[in-house]
């Protein structure tokens, strides 16, 4: 059971680097609402997004956090709003949807769960435009000692109007840009093409 949970440790970090590297490039303070202050900030800044753009709200439970949520993507001065969440039933995911909708502010639903029940509704529909999974993979092995960029497989498992895809990426770097792995760019493209169905 360890193993799962260090794995799964794991890919919700890239899940939150990702999210920051997403809000990295937008204008404007990024709400960030958690109910537990165990964000890593200095790895939220290496994925570009720098400490004096973020406000943490520190909330106590989902609700409160899906509440702050909504009042961020309502103000409409926000380049982004991220919110760490168990859950998201359809009707919260919708009034997110239609704030962000109202004011043009990216808005971030994170998974983030605790325990293995609270994983349990993660395939059930949401109002969200895109919903992706972020997973670790291994790194490339480097010519000398040291860590190598992380890569991680993004999977767009819904897309409103469009199709799922997956792709194995390099982690966000400094500016909040994703990049290609080279041995990937290199390789000749299979003939029936270089996206996938993802798993739903």
């Amino acid at each position: 059971m360890r193993s799962l949970a260090e794995a799964t440790a794991r890919s919700m970090a890239a899940a939150a680097l990702f999210s920051a590297g997403v809000a990295a490039r937008t204008k404007g303070k990024v709400l960030w609402c958690v109910t537990r202050p165990d964000l890593f900030a200095p790895a939220i800044a290496q994925a570009g997004l720098i400490a004096d753009r973020v406000i943490y709200v520190e909330a106590g439970d989902d609700k409160t956090v899906l509440a702050c949520m909504e009042e961020g993507l309502r103000h409409g001065g926000l380049g982004a709003v991220i919110g760490e969440l168990a859950r998201l039933a359809m009707t919260a995911s919708r009034r997110l949807q239609l704030a962000a909708e109202g004011t043009g502010s990216i808005g971030i639903a994170l998974r983030r769960w605790r325990r293995q029940a609270e994983a349990m509704d993660f395939g059930q529909p949401t109002a969200a435009t895109t919903r992706w999974r972020i997973s670790v993979i291994p790194s490339a092995p480097l010519p000398v000692p040291g860590v190598g960029r992380h890569r991680w497989l993004v999977e767009l498992i819904r897309a409103r109007a469009g199709e799922s895809a997956d792709f194995e990426l390099e982690a966000c770097d400094g500016t909040g840009r994703l990049a290609l792995p080279s041995d990937l760019v290199h390789r000749q493209v299979p003939a029936q093409g270089w996206r996938r169905s993802a798993a739903g």
